[in-house]
């Protein structure tokens, strides 16, 4: 029955795909090309091969394609998935734009015919009681002159809004106008993502932490999602945006990787050069049980992080934890609060590292203070901020329940598309604040 449901899902979605790339290749070359052009030639082949780039690279990684060949498709099959959908969204907005350009030309032409047909009077009237004039050659010529000329064979007929030029005009116009934003839109947020996360600074309250920790500060850094596109220079950008904020800590909450060990070691190598006072802490997230966790756990204690599997260390005057992703559950290595939490002193604060922001109540059950989080990308790609609102308790920033407080970073990378729009990467330095102090 479960079987029988997926591929009813799969069903769907090829279908809307299909519809949606047909739905450009109208607006975008049918409706603006002619009918055996080079330029229709053209676009009607990417119709075809855009779309199958973006299946190939979403599941070369799941088929166990080579790497090589997983880079080759990621860059043109991810950015297609991006452009798609705000070329979509800007087609969806012309399409309320052409009956009003359509109107607009029209009444424009009609205005033209008025004033090419409208009665010109004679410049030479004739007095009354005289005799007219004789015809002469000269009369002749002004007659004919005074004639419209007869329209052209193939010129539009008159008095139709809807002729064929006017029509490629407008779909050319709004076409051309839907290109230029959707791409724009999707080179921008190209370009926010490999310039690497900003730092975003927050400071939070905590009413169980001493004088002492006043101020301590915890660089959280999520999602960096090395992969076929992200690579080692995206590693390089966030260790040195990490150690240019001199953090106390450093927290990686998850989804480090998009890929294995064997093919991603060199890419990850520059998180040994994490520099903080107090060490570099890790949890997983769910991509990395997608990704061979277990090698991944044991890649990232060789480069110096401290991996909490649902465990738990004291920092001076709190406690830090973290637990497994629920991911895990498959494997038998989801979150288990009750080993990293159940035994402490809860006179002492906490601080949980915990990959997805859905665990929160298992938090709040367990005492924590502040809980530590990445996984929703922040929407990544508007209007998917308001997804992310619906499937997660919050999608970006700081919460609060009951008496936890909830901490969501955006993340530093991407999923998928290396695009990010509506919700830029972020490095946040939490600072710690003692009511004491």
């Amino acid at each position: 029955m479960a079987v029988a449901g997926f591929v009813v899902a799969v069903i769907a979605v090829l279908a809307l795909l299909a519809g949606v790339h047909r739905y450009l290749w109208r607006r975008l070359v049918g409706d603006t090309t002619a009918r055996g052009s080079a330029l229709r030639r053209t676009g009607t082949a990417a119709a075809y091969v855009l779309p199958l780039l973006s299946v190939g690279a979403l599941v070369a990684g799941r088929a166990g394609a080579p790497f090589w060949l997983q880079r080759v498709l990621a860059w043109p099959g991810y950015l297609w998935l991006a452009a798609v959908l705000y070329l979509t969204l800007a087609l969806l907005v012309g399409e309320a734009v052409r009956p009003l350009l359509r109107r607009a030309l029209a009444g424009r032409a009609a205005r033209t015919r008025a004033r090419d047909t409208a009665p010109v009077a004679d410049p030479d009237p004739v007095p009354a009681g005289s005799t007219p004039p004789t015809p002469s050659s000269h009369g002749v010529r002004s007659a004919a002159a005074a004639e419209p000329p007869a329209p052209a064979a193939d010129a539009p007929a008159p008095g139709r809004p809807d002729a064929p030029t006017r029509r490629i005009f407008v779909a050319r116009a709004v076409g051309g106008a839907a290109a230029v934003a959707g791409l724009g839109t999707v080179g921008y947020g190209t370009y926010g993502v490999l310039r690497g996360p900003r730092v975003k600074r927050i400071t939070v309250p905590l009413a169980k932490l001493p004088r002492s920790a006043h101020g301590f500060r915890i660089a959280v850094v999520s999602d960096i999602h090395l992969g076929p596109i992200l690579g080692r220079a995206h590693t390089q950008r966030i260790v040195d945006t990490i150690n240019r904020t001199q953090p106390d800590l450093v927290a990686v909450v998850g989804d480090l990787v998009d890929g294995t060990v064997a093919d991603l070691g060199p890419a990850a190598e520059p998180l040994a050069r994490l520099r903080s006072r107090q060490g570099s802490f890790f949890v997983t997230g769910n991509h990395e049980y997608y990704s061979g966790a277990a090698e991944w756990v044991d890649q990232v204690r060789e480069l110096g992080l401290h991996p909490l599997e649902n465990a738990r260390v004291e920092i001076g005057s709190f406690d830090l934890a973290g637990v497994n992703d629920v991911a895990g559950e498959s494997e038998g290595q989801g979150p288990d609060f009750a080993r990293a939490l159940g035994d402490r002193d809860r006179t002492r604060a906490s601080v949980l590292l915990a990959h997805q922001p859905v665990v929160i109540h298992d938090a709040v059950a367990h005492g924590v203070d502040l809980q530590l989080s990445g996984h929703t990308h922040g929407g990544q790609l508007w209007p998917g901020n308001y997804l992310a609102d619906l499937a997660n308790p919050t999608g970006a920033g700081l919460d609060r329940y009951g008496d936890t407080q909830l901490y969501v970073s955006r993340g530093a990378g991407a999923w998928g598309p290396p695009v990010r729009v509506g919700a830029p990467s972020d490095i946040t330095v939490v600072e710690l604040a003692s009511l004491r102090a």
